[in-house]
């Protein structure tokens, strides 16, 4: 059993370090468990180059490694293991990883949401290399090009146009024969003369010229089963995030989706429990909102400290 922290953040990205800074510059010491890939979901993206003060770019590694190093500097702890659950019915909560228990006043849960993907080969190789999962992060990257968008929710219809703002043609991949989509999200996409719609169609594998970004890729109609090859210059994801909430076991309330449930800004139906960043946001999902509720979380916790007199 270790000492008990003032804070402890679960999770690595925007939100999860941006807490650890602000927490760490009022001088609660955060314990931060960023898992084994820390970063969050910008370690799959290559190039941002919508995060303010870089005006040429960074890549999404290299900005989360530059924002642990500045936590690091005012005192912050962190350890590059998973957490395996949580006891949250008494105080000091409980955090345990693996046969370890850490316990702490407070608790920061910024462990965000991650993108369905297509579980298909060289997924991981070809991540942020023509295949994506955000329009907002990596439509820019492909004006002039065709692409296709994989969905049938209000997302992909969002993100496909968006997408047209960029993109010469977007082609909605949709396994079905309809959208589960609202209508006036699927009424916006059909109106848009930029969108094409393969109906029952779904990829089955990715298609690279040059075995390291994505020139096309192999479509099979549901209804048949005929696959045909389609060349295209990326391709975007939109089936959806699962929210990384398992590890709480229903001990904090939770949306329909597994999203936290916030009370007021950060907080949660838990006393003492602050959660920011995409495991409670289900609409903007970027690096710089992220960041911003993580310094909302810090500063939420570092007051509730003082008034239960543990700071």
């Amino acid at each position: 059993m270790s000492d008990i922290a003032q804070v402890i953040i679960i999770g690595s990205g925007p939100a999860g370090l941006t807490a650890a800074i602000y927490a760490a510059r009022a001088n609660l010491a955060p314990l931060v468990f960023e898992g084994l890939q820390p970063g969050g979901q910008l370690t799959i993206t290559t190039e941002v180059e919508n995060f303010p003060g870089f005006p040429e770019g960074i890549q999404g590694p290299e900005l989360m490694e530059i924002m642990r190093k500045q936590a690091e500097r005012f005192g912050s702890k962190h350890h590059f293991e998973y957490v395996d659950k949580v006891d949250l019915s008494k105080r000091p909560f409980e955090v345990f990883v693996g046969d370890t228990v850490h316990r702490s006043h407070a608790l920061i849960i910024a462990t965000g949401a991650s993108a369905k993907w297509l579980d298909l080969e060289d997924e991981a190789k070809f991540q942020g290399r023509g295949l994506s999962t955000c329009a907002t992060c990596d439509g820019f990257f492909f004006r002039d090009k065709e692409i296709f968008v994989v969905g049938g929710g209000d997302s992909a219809m969002e993100e496909a146009n968006f997408l047209t703002r960029f993109a010469s043609k977007v082609r909605l991949v949709h396994r079905r024969d309809s959208f589960r989509a609202s209508k006036i999200m699927v009424d916006r996409a059909l109106a848009n003369p930029k969108i094409e719609v393969l109906y029952e169609k779904e990829i089955v594998r990715y298609l690279s010229d040059n075995g390291k970004t994505v020139t096309g890729a192999r479509l099979r109609d549901t209804r048949t089963g005929e696959e045909m090859d389609s060349r295209i210059d990326g391709i975007f994801l939109a089936i959806g995030h699962t929210p990384n909430t398992a590890f709480l076991d229903g001990q904090i309330a939770l949306d329909p989706g597994g999203y936290v449930l916030l009370n007021g800004p950060t907080g949660t139906s838990v006393e003492g429990v602050f959660a920011c960043g995409d495991v409670a946001d289900t609409r903007y999902r970027q690096a710089i909102t992220a960041a911003g509720h993580g310094c909302q979380a810090a500063m939420d916790a570092e007051k509730w400290l003082e008034a239960q007199g543990a700071h």
